[in-house]
C-alpha cells in the first residue's frame, strides 16, 4: 500500500523520534536501575540531586515514549492500515489485535504509573518506589512494543 506523501514523512520523523527516545530511556533505565529502587533510596532524593535528576529523567523519558507511541505513531500506523483512528482504548485493542502490542491492560497500567511516579506530588515513599520499579518492569514491554510499530513501518516500506 502506497502512503500519501504527507502521512509517510510524518510516520519517517515519528519513526526517527521513537527510535531516539527508545535509545534514551534504556540509558536512563539502566542507569537508575543498576540497583533495585527501594524506600531507601527514595529517601535520597532530596539529599542527591543526582539520583533526583536520574528519576526525573526516567519518569519524563517513560511518559515521553508512551505518549508518542500511543498518541501519535500508532493512531497513524491504523490510518495507514484504513483503520479509523479512535479513542485510545479503541486504538489499543485495534493494536493488540494487529499483533503491534503485546496487552491493552498493561498499556493502560503504563498509563496509570505516570501519576505516581512524578516524585514532587508523591509524599508517600513506599507509593514512589513501587511506582517506579513498576516503571521500570515496563520498559522491556514498552520497548518492545516501539520494535513492533517501527517494524511494521519497515515492513510495509513507509519508513
Amino acid at each position: 500500500m502506497t502512503l500519501d506523501k504527507t502521512l509517510q514523512l510524518r510516520m519517517q520523523f515519528l519513526s526517527r523520534v521513537v527510535r531516539k527516545e527508545c535509545m534514551h530511556l534504556a540509558g536512563t533505565d539502566r542507569r537508575l536501575f543498576n540497583n533495585p529502587f527501594s524506600i531507601e533510596r527514595a529517601k535520597q532524593l532530596e539529599s542527591d540531586p543526582e539520583l533526583a535528576e536520574r528519576v526525573e529523567a526516567f519518569v519524563g523519558r517513560f511518559r515521553r515514549l508512551q505518549d508518542t507511541l500511543g498518541d501519535k505513531l500508532l493512531p497513524l500506523i491504523l490510518a495507514a492500515l484504513g483503520e479509523t483512528p479512535a479513542a485510545m482504548i479503541d486504538n489499543l485493542d485495534k493494536a493488540e489485535r494487529l499483533n503491534l502490542i503485546e496487552s491493552t491492560d498493561d498499556w493502560l497500567a503504563m498509563r496509570k504509573l505516570r501519576n505516581q511516579m512524578v516524585h514532587e506530588y508523591v509524599e508517600d515513599l513506599e507509593i514512589l518506589a513501587n511506582a517506579l520499579q513498576s516503571g521500570h518492569s515496563f520498559v522491556t514491554s514498552l520497548l518492545a512494543a516501539a520494535d513492533r510499530l517501527l517494524d511494521e513501518i519497515k515492513n510495509r516500506g513507509w519508513g
